[in-house]
Formats: structure tokens, sequence, C-alpha cells
């Protein structure tokens, strides 16, 4: 199965890699890394089918291009690009054709539309505006800009800790509710339980993870839980990054850069967390990590260390075993299996 990885390019990085795991062998490995799109900075990016949509920066302008994959090449469908920062985070709708992005340094989310070619077309945004407490929150910072369960939209904004959900209806974003998380919590990343009910929220700042009870008829919130994703020993820099859960709904999956390792927790029936591994990532600042289909397998992209970790994963403990710890990726931030 193929393995795209996508990053920062300010060194030795050229763009978008592919590579192979081979998830039959009883050792499965990463190999045969390959460049297969030059471009600069693609931090972050989705796949549906034979498209590729990925933040690109052509210079001093920024934005999204598509390509759509012709027998064994990439090919550059189309851009959209404007004046300044790139957005760092990038979403699908599949089955509405369309494309959110939030942008950390613009404050800004945004709306596209795309077609089955990989034409784009820019449909709405909007601004964030305000500060947090600390210096890192001298303004708005939205990092994350995908749908809710019910088919809301939802942001998590680093600058003013706090998420924001809208509604899209003729082509028209409406806010319609907020949460706002305590000082400082550096909201970066969210995912949902498979019910809808519950919001597991990162903070990038805080190295937290709070569990949060929502009611997208109504906009009512409750908070239910908030752990540590790193010892209370620790006291040097750490920026909790990416949150994944299992498919069964049974498992948390956290990121931390800098205490440079992958907390995992037990959700309890009651949404609660219970922390049980915390298992290094063999690299530095591990910016991105996923799952093969089946999920019996992990990666994780260590951006300063230019290498990606592959893990078993135990199914029904949840646990990771690393089976490969040094696979030279170039200043990796994003990681998809396509299988």
């Amino acid at each position: 199965m193929k393995v795209l990885f996508g990053g920062y390019t300010d060194h030795a990085s050229q763009g978008l890699y592919e590579a192979f795991l081979d998830q039959q062998n009883p050792n499965p490995s990463i190999t045969n890394l390959k460049n297969i799109i030059q471009l600069q900075r693609p931090t972050y990016f989705q796949t549906d089918g034979s498209l590729l949509f990925t933040i690109s920066q052509n210079d001093n302008q920024a934005g999204i291009a598509s390509y759509r994959l012709i027998g064994q090449n990439y090919v550059q469908i189309d851009a959209f690009y404007h004046p300044g920062a790139a957005p760092c985070y990038l979403a699908l709708s599949k089955n509405k054709k369309l494309i959110y992005t939030a942008n950390y340094h613009l404050g800004t989310l945004s709306i596209f539309q795309y077609d089955e070619q990989g034409h784009l077309q820019f449909i709405s945004s909007c601004q964030h505006t305000g500060h947090g407490t600390l210096k890192e929150q001298d303004a708005a910072h939205p990092h994350f800009f995908n749908q809710t369960p019910q088919g809301n939209l939802v942001s998590c904004d680093l600058g003013l800790d706090r998420l924001d959900f809208y509604t899209f209806d003729g082509n028209q974003l409406k806010h319609v509710a907020n949460y706002k998380m305590e000082a400082g919590f550096g909201t970066r990343h969210v995912r949902f339980s498979v019910d809808g009910h519950y919001m597991y929220v990162v903070g990038e700042l805080s190295s937290k993870v709070n569990v949060i009870q929502i009611d997208e008829t109504n906009w009512n919130f409750a908070e239910i839980d908030s752990v540590k994703t790193i010892p209370e020993s620790y006291s040097e820099h750490n920026g909790a990054a990416a949150i994944r859960i299992s498919n069964d709904d049974k498992f948390l999956y956290v990121t931390n850069r800098g205490h440079d390792s992958i907390a995992i927790y037990r959700i309890l029936a009651n949404h609660h967390l219970d922390l049980i591994q915390r298992i290094p990532v063999y690299g530095a600042f591990p910016r991105d990590f996923n799952f093969n289909s089946q999920q019996n397998l992990l990666i994780v992209a260590n951006q300063n260390s230019n290498n990606a970790t592959l893990y078993k994963r135990n199914q029904k403990l949840g646990t990771l075993v690393p089976i490969q710890k040094d696979f030279y990726v170039p200043e990796p931030t994003r990681v998809i299996i396509l299988d």
C-alpha cells in the first residue's frame, strides 16, 4: 500500500513524497521513498480517489492546489493563491465536494468547491478577531475547520481558546455557537465520538485533552473530563498536536511535540479518559500520525528529526509496539496511508 508524506520545504524536502508499506509481511516496513510532487510547503493535504488537495506556497503567495493521479503521475489541475501565509489545515467533504481550510496566521476560515476533475472554486470565508492570554495568543489563530457529526462546521482557534460552530447554507457561513476553553488552553484540533455526543479537544499550549458533551440541536455543552498528555513531572516545552480516535470508539491517541511521545487513553463508558500508554516516537517533534484501514498499524511523522516511525497496534488493548524507527522522510508534518 502507499504512504503519502507532506511537510515543510525549508531544508531537504522537495514537496510531497510517496513510500510503500507492505502490511502483508509478518514484519511490516516502510520502503522506497520518492518525491512525487515538487511544490513548496505542502504541510497538510487530503485525498479523494485520484484527486489530491494540498496546502501550497508559491513564493510570496499561498493557498491550496489540486492534483490528479493520471497513470503513475500526479498532474496539477488547479490552484487558488492569495497574498500572505498559507493555511495550516485542510479538510474535505467528499459527498458535498467541499474543501475547508483554516489559516493560523491570517485568522481566516475558507470554503472551496471542487469538481470531479479537481477544479477549484472559492465559495466563502470568515475572519476571526481577538486574542488570548499567552504570548502565542497575540491574535486569532484558527487551527482546524471541519464538519461536525450533524453536518454543521466547527473551528478550533488556538489564539482565542475557543471552538466556533457554523452552519453553511446558501453559500454563506453563519455563526451559531461557541464553546470557550480555559485560558491558555490553545485549542488545536477536535475529534467526536461515534454517536456525535462528545468532543475530545486537544490543547496545544496546555498539553491537555478535554472531553465535552455536546448537544448540536440546542447548542448545550458540559465538560466531562480533562487530562494532561505529558507527565506532571515534565517541565520542558511541549506542544500537543494531532489527535485521533480508533474506529471502535474505545481508544484516543495524541502526539506530544517536545516530550516526543504518543499518549494513549482508553475511553471509559462515562467518556472519561484513562491513560494506558505513553510511548516514545523515536524522533523529534511528532506533528501528525495515522492508521491504516485495519488500524493494526500506525505511522507517526517526526518533523524535526526527518523520520517516520512505524508501530504495530494491538486492536484489543489499544497499545503500540515500535517495529521501524528510522525511516527517512524530510521535514514531515502530515502522513496518510492509502489502502
